[in-house]
């Protein structure tokens, strides 16, 4: 058995079960959840009972020395302010997206981070899903050819409860956006993995259906580096829910990702594919588009496994801060193209 790593989880929420049960998959890695930090001493039982391990505060989990790392699943305005403390306290930080509110807040975290000598790391499953992974190598092999055009389409589903069970959802100040941020930043970063960053962002987003401050839809159209050409569509508003699309068009073929799923991966020339297509799956359902629940412990797995190799190889994880910067400079770009922020 491998040199534990010991885990704390800041913000016992929705998202924290996902990481439990990815550490409790990683257990032979040596994985270990050792405590989770609330704020109010009111549920700490509930808490410790739920999790089966030790719910203690903040402070206290971060001056613990038998912590080794802790993962971030409070809400994303609090992101910059934990991450610095946990790095100044030694400890190794995995965040849930988004790294930040602000890519200012980003460079804080990136910097106190490499102060420390600790890891930091951003989830991102989808990078850690074979799927995703194996369109990247196809990408980087150039089977598509000259990489032209990418699309993003998101008709999600947030009912006007989600946003009102947390006081912190659907403002600027916590949630730090809307559709983009909260929900489009995962496929967001796909984009700019496979097609690298914007240079040229144009945008109109807008309130259009719930109560709250920041936008439920979008649309952003975006030329790369590269010079492929991209587009982004996406909303909280589309009862009951679709799944999202991503697709990615070049010169010598294309593929259309539905849900999780590959719907078409098309080329000019098989034969001469570096990675060998992959055949459609199975029609998609809604997934995340109808439930922010609705998503693989797969991806989970596969960040937490990383994490824990990159802390005990003492390399920088899957995606690191610098990584998971990215999409958030993508999205700071498309709120003000917007006017939905300076």
């Amino acid at each position: 058995m491998p040199d534990p790593v010991r885990f704390a989880i800041l913000g016992p929420g929705v998202v924290a079960e996902f990481h439990r049960k990815a550490i409790e998959a990683n257990a032979e890695c040596g994985a270990v959840l050792a405590a989770v930090a609330h704020y109010d001493p009111a549920r700490f039982d509930a808490l410790s009972a739920r999790f089966g391990v030790p719910c203690r505060h903040e402070a206290d989990v971060l001056a613990d020395p038998a912590i080794d790392a802790v993962i971030l699943c409070t809400p994303s305005g609090l992101h910059a302010g934990q991450a610095i403390a946990a790095a100044e306290a030694g400890k190794h930080v995995l965040v849930e997206k988004p790294l930040a509110l602000t890519t200012a807040e980003a460079d804080q975290m990136i910097a106190a981070a490499e102060r420390a000598g600790v890891r930091l790391g951003v989830v991102f499953q989808r990078r850690a899903e074979p799927l995703y992974q194996r369109i990247h190598q196809a990408l980087s092999a150039g089977d598509l050819g000259d990489l032209t055009l990418g699309v993003v389409t998101m008709p999600y589903v947030r009912s006007q409860d989600y946003y009102d069970s947390g006081a912190w959802r659907g403002t600027w100040a916590l949630d730090g956006g809307g559709v983009l941020m909260n929900q489009g930043i995962h496929l967001i970063d796909l984009l700019t993995w496979y097609l690298g960053d914007p240079v040229t962002v144009h945008a109109i987003g807008g309130t259009l259906a719930r109560d709250i401050e920041v936008e439920d839809t979008a649309v952003a159209a975006l030329r790369f580096a590269g010079g492929a050409l991209g587009t982004i569509s996406a909303t909280t508003t589309a009862a009951p829910g679709f799944p999202h699309r991503l697709e990615l068009f070049g010169t010598q073929g294309g593929i259309q990702v539905e849900g999780e799923q590959v719907a078409r991966w098309h080329l000019a020339d098989p034969a001469r594919a570096t990675v060998p297509p992959l055949p459609p799956g199975e029609a998609a359902g809604a997934g995340a588009g109808g439930d922010p629940r609705g998503i693989a412990l797969t991806g989970h797995i596969g960040i937490i496994r990383d994490f824990v190799e990159a802390v005990r190889e003492n390399r920088p994880p899957l995606v690191d801060g610098r990584e998971g910067r990215r999409s958030l400079a993508t999205i700071e770009a498309i709120y003000r193209a917007a006017g939905l922020r300076s």
